[in-house]
């Protein structure tokens, strides 16, 4: 039984997960692992923004700055560097 996508890549970078795939990958399989790499990114990208979401995080978008206020930091964050601070409490 193959697992969810979720569970299956949940602790991997996903440099890590794409990287699993292009070793795995024959020519047969090619228009599934496309589907698979789609979802794995679909996945990483509700994950960050459920993450964004959690009430702890608080943040506020400056459409000006083009940057997200983090109230518990108090200051203001670029969203790749709102990536990294998730990317490493993750521990992806």
């Amino acid at each position: 039984m193959i697992k969810p996508i979720k569970e299956q890549y949940r602790k991997m970078t996903l440099l890590e997960k794409f990287e699993e795939f292009t070793e795995q990958k024959s020519y047969e399989r090619a228009n599934y692992d496309a589907q698979e790499c789609e979802q794995i990114a679909d996945d990483y990208a509700i994950e960050f923004a459920e993450w964004c979401m959690e009430t702890e995080n608080k943040l506020g978008y400056h459409e000006g700055k083009r940057e997200w206020y983090v109230w518990n930091l108090d200051k203001w964050l670029s969203t790749k560097e709102l990536l990294e601070i998730f990317k490493k409490e993750k521990g992806l």
